[in-house]
């Protein structure tokens, strides 16, 4: 929605967010109806069937200050949320990967966000600031940025 509502979707990070491959340093988040939600996360389950180090799990928080008892995760659209875990990040094709998702029954929307950015801005460590893909898009998003007052270089 946030993308939809404006021209253009600037996307800034520091550099510890960059991985060499989706998946890698956590959990892809996919928002998941509760009806069937045990359904949902076994069709899930056989997509991914045979790849090592892959497993889904239903999100949980603690109840009530409880350090035993715990409950399902539920979004503010009251579904819940499914977790994927690559041992070694998604292999293969995210853009297919992302389609075989989105076409599982009781599946709302997934926590890739493909294709959505105009533009990266990358913050280093050591104080500069990188453009990744020299795209002359790239460079209108940190200039805007820049003239927002948002970024100091």
């Amino acid at each position: 929605m946030i993308k939809g509502a404006g021209e253009s979707f600037i996307v800034i990070v520091d550099e510890s967010k960059l991985m060499r491959r989706l998946g890698c340093t956590g959990a892809i988040p996919v928002e998941v109806i509760p009806f069937g939600a045990a359904h949902t996360l076994g069709l899930t389950r056989k997509v991914f069937d045979g790849l090592p180090g892959f497993h889904a799990r239903l999100r949980t928080v603690k109840k009530d200050n409880s350090e035993q008892d715990s409950a399902l995760f539920v979004t503010n659209n009251g579904n819940y949320i499914m977790e994927m875990f690559f041992e070694d990040g998604i292999h293969g094709n995210v853009c297919d990967i992302s389609d075989r998702l989105l076409q599982i029954t009781g599946v709302v929307e997934h926590g890739m966000f493909l294709g959505m950015a105009t533009a990266v801005i990358v913050a280093n460590k050591d104080g500069t600031v990188a453009v990744p893909a020299g795209e002359e898009k790239q460079s209108e998003a940190l200039a805007q940025v820049i003239s927002s007052g948002l970024l100091r270089v």
